[in-house]
């Protein structure tokens, strides 16, 4: 499965509180925090709510046997 590194760039300060909800749930929080997902339709979800405070990059899938 194809797997994004997320990392968060904007605060979160004077966001809606849905955006920050969505924030936490994909495990961010604080600036230049970032983590590696699987990338699947509810995260897809998530990262298209607050894709103006985050930056995605796409990462190379690893070829299992």
């Amino acid at each position: 499965m194809a797997q994004v590194r997320i990392t968060q760039v904007r605060s979160t300060i004077k966001r809606p509180k849905t955006q920050k909800l969505a924030i936490q749930s994909l495990g961010l929080g604080k600036i230049n925090r970032s983590i590696v997902l699987d990338y699947n339709p509810s995260i897809a979800g998530v990262i298209r709510k607050v894709e103006h405070l985050i930056k995605i990059e796409h990462l190379a899938e690893a070829n299992t046997i």
